[in-house]
């Protein structure tokens, strides 16, 4: 993954600013940066759910930022993980079809095996077919651990993942998401104040304040 001439500009202000920047396969990057300085809108851009105002953004060798929409969905859902902040999971569906469901939108078919296995992988074995009412806030953070590496991406992009959580769970979190994107070769990047997360990181990228 590369950027280069990066920027994002609104109502004539400079959200975001980077001029060359990347990660290469299996790479590990934290991003921080004080509230405004634009760690959750370059995760967005990333992965083509915001488009910059100018320069280029190559994921896989492909320019992201230069696809058209409906080619940049399918792009996003089968190289990109995204894990939001806000995590998203579709409550009316049990953890199993959370999963099954980030398969079905890109044109992928995942067998139960496949999932379940995914499920045993971040701890949550028991856990197929509760709902998302039934999880704790630590569960609820695997099962959109999971649900990003369902399509084993190439890029796995994760905002804030470990904010709400204790120490025990932020360290379980984190020990999952380095085991598997490390088990299929994705790069890892997460945007945080967590100053936990520091000492999991060699690489970070420090965004400015705004301007």
């Amino acid at each position: 993954m590369r950027v280069r001439g990066l920027a994002l500009v609104r109502n004539g202000r400079t959200v975001l600013a980077l001029d060359d920047w990347s990660v290469p396969a299996g790479g590990r990057w934290l991003i921080v940066g004080p509230s405004g300085s634009g760690k959750t809108s370059l995760l967005q851009l990333l992965a083509g759910l915001l488009l910059p105002t100018r320069g280029s953004i190559e994921v896989m060798g492909e320019r992201i930022d230069a696809m058209p929409e409906a080619r940049r969905d399918r792009f996003r859902g089968r190289t990109i993980g995204f894990v939001f902040q806000t995590l998203h999971l579709v409550r009316a569906l049990s953890v199993l079809d959370n999963l099954r469901l980030a398969a079905f939108v890109v044109g992928e078919r995942r067998s139960e095996d496949e999932l379940r296995a995914l499920l045993e992988a971040v701890g949550l074995a028991d856990r197929a077919r509760a709902r998302l009412f039934e999880l704790s806030q630590g569960e609820a953070q695997r099962v959109a651990i999971a649900r990003a590496l369902v399509n084993r991406p190439r890029l796995v992009l994760a905002d804030e993942p470990t904010s709400a959580l204790d120490d025990g769970n932020a360290r379980a979190i984190m020990e999952l998401l380095i085991a598997r994107t490390s088990e299929i070769g994705a790069a890892l990047v997460i945007a945080t104040h967590d100053a936990r997360l520091a000492p999991w990181f060699e690489h970070r990228l420090e965004l400015g304040g705004t301007s």
